[in-house]
C-alpha cells in the first residue's frame, strides 16, 4: 500500500510538472506569435502585390482565425473588402511596388457591389501609372469581371472562363411542408414583399419575377459595358458570347478570338512575364507580397493622423434583436448593441462625424427601428452619412433613411420597404400525424395566443391580430422613410410595397442622394462637419485573435472554439438531413426570430 501511494504521488507530480511545462511553452509560443504578428513588412525594390481572388469576399474581415495564427497559416479563404481596398491603396502609394498581379479563381463575392468596388480600386491603381496583370486557371464570371480591368488578361492553357449571365432559380418548400403537415401563416404588406413566397407558394409571383429581372438586368448591363470598354469589344458581342458560350468555347483560342484574354500559357510562365515587365532576370530580384504582407506593410514615410476623427461604423449582416441561436451563422447587426455603440459615438467628443456603412438585407423590424432611433438622436449631435454596400434593403434601408445624406454603389440593392409576419402552424403534423391533442384553461380570451397560433387548427382571430400588427408596422415604416427623405407617406407608399430597387433606379425616385463609394461618403461627412483636415477610424474595433480563441464573458456568440463546435453540429445535421436541412433550419430560425420582419427574400452573392 505504501508503494501504491508513492507511485501515485510520483505520477501526480509528473503530470503537474508536465502541465506547468506545457503551459509555459504555450505561453511562450503565444507571446512569440503576438510579437511576430505586429512585425512590419518592407516593400523592397521591384515588389509586386499578388492578390489571389479565391474563397469568399465579404464586407469586412472578421478578426484573424486564431487557430490559423497558432498553426502559422493565413486564412486566405475569407477576405474582407475593407482589407483588399486598403491593400490596393497602399500598393498605389508605395513607390517600390510596381504593379499588381491578380489571380482570378472561384471567388464568391457577397454582392455585385463588392466586386465593383474592387474593380474600381484597381482602375484607380492603374491611373497612378502602375500596371495590373491578371491570370487564372478557372475564372468564375464575377472574378473575370474584376480581372477584366487589368492591362493584360492571361489564362491557363487548359483553363476556362464562366461567362453566361446572371440568374438562377429559387427553392419553394411549400410542397415539402404540406407533406410534413406544416403550414406557414403569413401576414404581409407590400405586393413585392416576396420573402414569404418560398413557404406559401410553389412558384414565383409575377411581382417578384419583375423586380428580380429588373435589378439583375441592370447589374449585368453595367458589367458588360465595363468589360467591353476594358477588353475593346462591345456589350452586344459579350451578350452574344454569354448566350452561346456553353457551345462555342471549346478551347482557349475561342476566348482569345472573343477578346476575353490576351494569351494562354501554363502557370510557371507567369513569373517570367512579370520579370520581363520589371526588366529583371533573376527570381531573387522579384519580391512578391501577399494580402497579409500588404496589411503589415511598413510605410516609406510614417503618416501621422491629422485633423478630427470621422467614425466609420460597419453594420452588416442580418438585423436581430439578440443572438439567441448557434444556427444564426455569419455576422449579425444586434439592435441594442448597435444602438448603444452609436450613442457612445455621439457622446465621444473626438468624433466629429459618423459614416454608417450598411450592408444588410434587414431582419427584425423592432431592432431596425431601434437602430433608426439611435441614428436620429446621433444626427442631432453630429453629421451622419450612410454608405450603402452590396445591399441596404428592408430593415437595412430603415436604418439608413434617417441619415443626413445617403451614398450607394451603382449595383447596390436597396428599398424593399415592407413588413411581414410569418408563423409556422404545426397542427397538421402534431395533431393529425402524431396524434397529439391540446386542452387547458385560460383567464382571458387570448391567453393562449401563441400556442393557438402555432398549434391551433382554428386561429383566424389570431391571424387577424397579426395582420393588424403588420399593417401598423408598415405605416410606421412609411412614416420613418417619409421623415428621413422629406417625402409624404403616399409618395413613399407608391415606391414601396416591398419592392427592391437597383441603386441607379433608386437615385431617380429619391431613396438615395448620390452614387458613390465609402470614400465619397467620408468626404461628404467631412464637408458637413466643416472639416479641413480629418482622418477616419473603423468601428466596432476588430477583436484580437486571442479574444476570438477564448471568447469573452459578455459575448453570447461564444469563443472561436464554441463556434467550431456549432459548425461541427451543423455539418453533421446537413450530412444527415441532406436537402431537408435548409427547410428544417428555416423552421428553427422562424421560431427564434421576431414575429415582425423587414427583410429581403434572397441572397445577391455572385461568383
Amino acid at each position: 500500500m505504501k508503494d501504491f501511494f508513492k507511485y501515485m504521488l510520483a505520477t501526480m507530480c509528473g503530470i503537474l510538472v508536465m502541465t506547468i511545462i506545457g503551459g509555459l511553452l504555450l505561453a511562450l509560443t503565444v507571446m512569440g506569435i503576438l510579437a511576430g504578428s505586429d512585425s512590419k513588412v518592407k516593400a523592397k525594390e521591384n515588389s509586386v502585390f499578388v492578390l489571389k481572388l479565391n474563397g469568399m469576399v465579404s464586407e469586412r474581415s472578421e478578426s484573424t482565425n486564431p487557430l490559423g495564427v497558432l498553426l502559422g497559416s493565413a486564412n486566405a479563404d475569407d477576405m474582407g473588402l475593407d482589407d483588399i481596398l486598403r491593400a490596393i491603396r497602399l500598393a498605389r502609394d508605395e513607390e517600390n511596388i510596381k504593379g499588381i498581379y491578380l489571380e482570378g479563381g472561384a471567388t464568391v463575392f457577397d454582392s455585385p457591389a463588392t466586386a465593383q468596388q474592387i474593380r474600381d480600386a484597381l482602375a484607380d491603381f492603374r491611373k497612378s501609372g502602375k500596371w495590373v496583370y491578371a491570370y487564372g486557371d478557372q475564372m468564375m464570371q464575377a472574378s473575370y469581371y474584376v480581372c477584366s480591368v487589368a492591362d493584360s488578361m492571361f489564362l491557363n492553357t487548359t483553363g476556362m472562363i464562366d461567362f453566361k449571365g446572371l440568374g438562377g432559380k429559387s427553392m419553394y418548400m411549400t410542397g415539402l411542408y404540406e407533406k410534413l403537415g406544416v403550414k406557414y401563416q403569413c401576414a404581409r404588406v407590400g405586393k413585392y414583399k416576396s420573402y414569404v413566397e418560398s413557404v406559401t407558394r410553389k412558384d414565383m409571383s409575377a411581382e417578384d419575377s419583375l423586380q428580380r429581372a429588373t435589378y439583375l438586368n441592370g447589374i449585368w448591363s453595367q458589367w458588360t459595358e465595363q468589360i467591353a470598354q476594358s477588353r475593346k469589344t462591345t456589350a452586344d458581342q459579350l451578350n452574344q458570347l454569354a448566350n452561346d458560350s456553353i457551345m462555342i468555347f471549346a478551347s482557349v483560342n475561342d476566348y482569345k478570338n472573343a477578346h476575353l484574354i490576351d494569351r494562354a500559357f501554363y502557370p510557371e510562365e507567369m513569373q517570367q512575364v512579370v520579370r520581363r515587365k520589371l526588366g529583371i532576370d533573376k527570381d531573387d530580384d522579384l519580391n512578391l507580397l501577399t494580402l497579409d504582407n500588404m496589411l503589415h506593410l511598413k510605410p516609406a514615410k510614417k503618416v501621422k493622423e491629422k485633423g478630427d476623427e470621422i467614425a466609420v461604423y460597419y453594420a452588416y449582416g442580418e438585423i436581430v434583436d439578440e443572438i439567441t441561436s448557434g444556427f444564426m451563422s455569419g455576422h449579425n447587426i444586434v439592435g441594442r448593441t448597435t444602438a448603444d455603440d452609436l450613442r457612445r459615438l455621439g457622446e465621444d467628443e473626438k468624433v466629429k462625424a459618423v459614416v454608417l456603412r450598411v450592408n444588410s438585407g434587414g431582419g427584425s423590424a423592432i431592432a431596425s427601428e431601434q437602430i433608426w432611433h439611435a441614428i436620429k438622436q446621433l444626427k442631432t449631435k453630429k453629421p451622419v452619412v450612410v454608405s450603402m454596400g452590396g445591399m441596404a434593403a428592408s430593415g437595412g434601408y430603415m436604418i439608413s433613411c434617417g441619415a443626413d445624406y445617403i451614398f450607394a454603389e451603382p449595383t447596390t440593392i436597396t428599398g424593399s420597404i415592407g413588413i411581414f409576419g410569418l408563423v409556422p402552424n404545426f397542427s397538421g403534423l402534431v395533431s393529425d400525424k402524431l396524434g397529439i391533442t391540446w386542452d387547458g384553461v385560460t383567464t382571458n380570451r387570448y391567453s393562449d395566443f401563441e400556442t393557438n397560433l402555432i398549434f391551433g387548427d382554428e386561429n383566424s382571430d389570431e391571424m387577424r391580430y397579426l395582420q393588424g400588427y403588420t399593417d401598423r408596422g408598415y405605416v410606421n415604416f412609411l412614416d420613418i422613410v417619409a421623415d428621413g427623405r422629406k417625402m409624404t407617406r403616399d409618395d413613399v407608399d407608391s415606391i414601396a410595397q416591398g419592392r427592391v430597387w437597383l441603386a441607379t433606379d433608386a437615385l431617380g425616385i429619391g431613396l438615395v442622394d448620390k452614387l458613390g463609394s465609402l470614400d465619397d461618403a467620408i468626404q461628404k461627412a467631412a464637408q458637413l462637419a466643416n472639416m479641413q483636415e480629418y482622418h477616419a477610424n473603423a468601428y466596432p474595433v476588430k477583436k484580437e485573435w486571442t479574444e476570438d480563441l477564448f471568447g469573452s464573458t459578455d459575448e453570447k456568440s461564444g469563443s472561436y472554439l464554441d463556434k467550431l463546435t456549432q459548425a461541427r453540429v451543423q455539418s453533421q445535421l446537413r450530412m444527415v438531413l441532406g436537402d431537408l436541412y435548409e427547410p428544417f433550419l428555416q423552421l428553427r430560425l422562424d421560431q427564434v426570430r421576431n414575429r415582425l420582419q423587414a427583410r429581403v427574400p434572397f441572397s445577391i452573392a455572385v461568383e
